[in-house]
């Protein structure tokens, strides 16, 4: 227990600065709201009003999602591979060659899908 004492006392700290900084916010900063401030901020766009049951999305959406997902998982996996690339071999080799050509492939479908254009 003694070995992780450290870091229990830094995680107290951090989560007790946290909770401070969010009362002390709320309770010393300025609270003059107006309609502005209230409104859904949609990245510096008017918000639309949207059907009730939900509106559609454009599939660009939903090729940029993929992309980011299939390279942080590209990401994940090819550091652990740098890291002990010489004990792995020629085996380790083919391996990321394959995991690589199928990471390709799903960037090839977004491009053609036109994820990767920004009107």
């Amino acid at each position: 227990m003694n070995a992780y004492a450290p870091i229990l006392v830094l995680g107290a700290l951090g989560a007790g600065f946290a909770i401070f900084s969010v009362v002390m916010a709320s309770r010393i900063g300025p609270k003059r709201y107006n309609r502005a401030k209230l409104e859904a901020y949609e990245c510096g766009i008017e918000p639309t009003p949207q059907p009730s049951g939900g509106g559609r999305f454009p599939i660009k959406y939903y090729l940029t999602a993929m992309l980011f997902i299939v390279f942080d998982i590209e990401i994940v996996f090819l550091y652990p591979w740098a890291v002990s690339f010489d004990s792995l071999g020629l085996f380790g080799l083919v391996e990321m060659l394959l995991f690589v050509l199928t990471v390709f492939v799903a960037y090839a479908y977004v491009w053609r899908r036109g994820g990767l254009e920004w009107d």
